[in-house]
């Protein structure tokens, strides 16, 4: 018990040198440590890693009673556990550490501007009026679809799980993949820089627990793929023949032509240099024109 008090009484001496150095840079440390924290809660909720951090919880809360209780055996077990914390977290955690690595790899935080893998604005334009069309044909057949646009995200992995066909996207072609007797309709087509690259791909499910039960494998699996990469999945429900988008792990629902065709150009067509608003578009803008000044 002596021992525990003495670390206490060593804290709060060590909290009080420390609040009488701290500054604004402190302060800014503080906030910039505590919006990572709040990210990384945003990322493990809704997973399996929320089971599991409250274990990582319990096993550090035990720790802290037998220090405080003085149980030798306990205490030496735990520290040998806890010792070993780091290498069990990172095996545990693999899947959700990849999906935070991916998704701080493709936020746009202003000092590089991120443009289309394709360059091609009409073949996009092209495959968004293609897809518009064809769902606006499956929702009045009530046939289910799901189809993917790769962005940033590569989408290697799941073109591996199906037939790689690589062909312009038509109506016709699309309505052929998810014809119900064709051997392809169950699985995803990937549409990747404006062509149909691969069909019959097999998406990730969502571990989301609390959705809505009306909403079937395609719904699962379009908002998995939108949680695991940062792809925009189209989806067509086979019971209702109602249109839907995932996009970050989100489900927007109930959309028709318009709302669809407008929602997919507004994410999927690359904006031009002129509304490059980046940090460093800005200073290679400057400098371009000290140099025309110059001349």
């Amino acid at each position: 018990m002596g021992a525990l008090f003495k670390m206490i009484e060593s804290w709060i001496t060590h909290f009080g040198l420390v609040m009488s150095a701290f500054g604004l840079i402190d302060l800014l440390d503080i906030i910039i440590v505590a919006f990572i924290i709040y990210k990384l809660i945003q990322i493990v909720r809704q997973t399996r890693a929320k089971q599991l951090i409250y274990g990582v919880f319990i096993i550090v809360f035990a720790w802290a009673v037998s220090a405080w209780l003085d149980m030798i055996a306990l205490h030496s077990m735990l520290n040998l556990v806890i010792g070993q914390g780091v290498i069990a977290i990172a095996i545990i955690f693999q899947p959700e550490i990849r999906n935070a690595l991916e998704i701080v790899s493709r936020t746009n935080i202003g000092l590089i501007s991120r443009k289309n893998k394709s360059g091609n604005t009409s073949v996009i334009e092209a495959s968004i009026d293609a897809v518009t069309h064809a769902c606006q044909t499956f929702q009045n057949s009530k046939t289910g679809a799901l189809i993917v646009f790769e962005r940033e995200t590569p989408l290697g992995d799941i073109v591996k799980t199906g037939t790689v066909i690589d062909a312009d996207v038509t109506v016709e072609l699309l309505s052929n993949i998810f014809y119900p007797k064709t051997a392809l309709h169950d699985g995803a087509v990937i549409i990747r820089e404006g062509r149909i690259h691969a069909a019959g791909c097999i998406l990730p499910l969502t571990h989301d627990t609390n959705l809505k039960k009306e909403l079937g494998t395609r719904h699962r699996a379009s908002i998995g793929m939108s949680e695991n990469s940062d792809a925009v999945v189209v989806v067509v429900s086979e019971e209702t023949g109602n249109i839907s988008v995932a996009i970050d792990g989100k489900l927007r629902r109930d959309l028709n032509m318009g709302s669809l065709h407008e929602f997919l150009e507004k994410e999927l067509i690359p904006k031009t240099d002129d509304n490059d608003n980046s940090f460093i578009s800005k200073i290679k803008m400057i400098g371009g024109n000290r140099n025309d000044s110059s001349k």
